[in-house]
């Protein structure tokens, strides 16, 4: 188990940091290219453990991907991989492969870790047998998934929770049907298929809420991956924490479904500058800069708890130094990821010194606190892992992270960047 500590920088500090590519989009971007026959290129592709399986399992399935090129049979072409797919620690991978590989002629296992393997699939399910898949999960409702060998028609499904992987695991099936499908969730969601296959001509919004996906073949395409905004918020955040210090990301996805964080911070009181630069494919994409100030506590629930479910843990580390109480509601999701984040959170808070309660769905989080370092762990959650670090900008003394290791599934180079950050005047 890796153990870091971190100092608390001890002054204001000014950061202009360039973040990894967004994980979502770099999943999106490698899927499309793999279902496409012929050479793609995609550049800034995220380096981390999760989009390594998806490139692994995308190898198995006889795909090839060298620097930025990606060169495909196409998915009629997808071979049979001899045995089961281990995805890892990824969820996004598990289930929009599950919908790619449902027109495959073989019947296809798909796997994952210990953490992956408790996850829920169970929403996956339904969507795909509209469309003819026979899509198998566990008894329990978890991996392995099996899926393939299905005669794709056409569909009109309704999702009741807003899914971006389970609505991505839909369009990448229902591309490859006989006639035209559709899908109808709450907003909320990251839309970053919709927008591409919109781009592409293979999909268009009939309703606020209902999207259509025209069959048809996936073009090669290059694809230029932006900046992570959920990556970012943990310098965001940072510098929300420290009055006076600020930090700007270039470059990043501004999609809407993707920024609620930042709305968030604002509503507590930090100063939020976001400038969009170019458009690309319909995405959004430009600069942030966060400057700190002195934080009020707030209630996050509904559809916007929806948008940043990710990056919560970041507004419970927000919350334990903010004046006034914080709610946080609408996010039961938190407890089906890598570990039960909202039971991690408020642990975390707990070790270094803040006062916090968990919710059903939810967590509670008194304010008004003075984290005084210590040691927490990431409970294998490299979220948890990233917030705690985080914490470090407004503690009292120095903060150990147990388990550190679990921030290689999503930002390998995350200590590195958030103390070059710290060093910034």
């Amino acid at each position: 188990m890796e153990t870091i500590t971190f100092t608390p920088p001890g002054h204001r500090f000014h950061a202009a940091v360039a973040v990894p590519g967004d994980k979502s989009l770099s999943h999106r971007a490698l899927l499309l290219a793999a279902m496409a026959k012929g050479t793609s290129r995609i550049r800034g592709v995220a380096a981390g453990g999760d989009v390594l399986s998806m490139l692994g399992a995308l190898d198995l399935l006889g795909v090839g991907f060298e620097t930025d090129h990606v060169v495909s049979p196409g998915v009629e072409g997808w071979r049979n991989p001899g045995g089961p797919i281990d995805l890892g620690n990824s969820g996004t991978a598990l289930r929009i492969l599950t919908g790619a590989l449902g027109g495959h002629r073989d019947r296809i296992t798909l796997t994952g870790d210990a953490s992956l393997s408790s996850r829920p699939m169970r929403r996956l399910v339904e969507p795909l047998r509209a469309l003819g898949i026979s899509v198998e999960v566990s008894p329990e409702g978890t991996p392995p998934v099996v899926t393939g060998a299905g005669r794709l028609h056409g569909a009109d499904v309704e999702i009741p929770l807003a899914s971006a992987q389970v609505r991505t695991a839909f369009a990448a099936a229902a591309l490859q049907a006989e006639g035209p499908s559709a899908i109808d969730s709450p907003g909320g969601f990251r839309d970053h298929t919709e927008r591409w296959l919109s781009a592409l001509g293979l999909g268009r919004w009939t309703s606020r809420t209902r999207f259509e996906i025209l069959p048809g073949r996936v073009p090669p395409g290059y694809y230029e991956i932006p900046g992570d905004p959920s990556s970012a918020a943990f310098l965001w955040a940072s510098a929300a924490l420290s009055p006076g210090s600020s930090v700007t990301t270039p470059g990043v996805s501004l999609n809407p479904g993707r920024i609620g964080f930042l709305d968030i911070l604002e509503g507590m009181g930090a100063k939020v500058e976001r400038r969009v630069v170019r458009m690309d494919l319909g995405e959004p994409i430009g600069d942030v800069t966060v400057i700190g100030g002195a934080l009020r506590g707030a209630h996050v629930g509904g559809d916007l708890a929806i948008r940043t479910i990710d990056e919560l843990p970041l507004v419970a580390v927000c919350a334990g130094i903010a004046e006034g109480e914080t709610r946080v509601t609408g996010a039961a999701d938190l407890r089906a990821k890598e570990t039960d984040r909202i039971a991690a959170v408020v642990d975390m808070l707990g070790d270094l010194g803040a006062e916090a309660e968990t919710a059903p769905d939810g967590f509670i989080v008194a304010g008004g606190a003075r984290y005084r370092g210590g040691r927490t762990e990431s409970r294998g959650d490299h979220r948890i892992a990233m917030a705690a670090a985080v914490a470090a900008t407004a503690a009292d003394g120095p903060v150990t992270v147990a388990g550190f290791e679990a921030v290689a599934v999503s930002w390998p180079g995350f200590e590195q960047a958030l103390e070059a950050a710290w060093s910034s005047r």
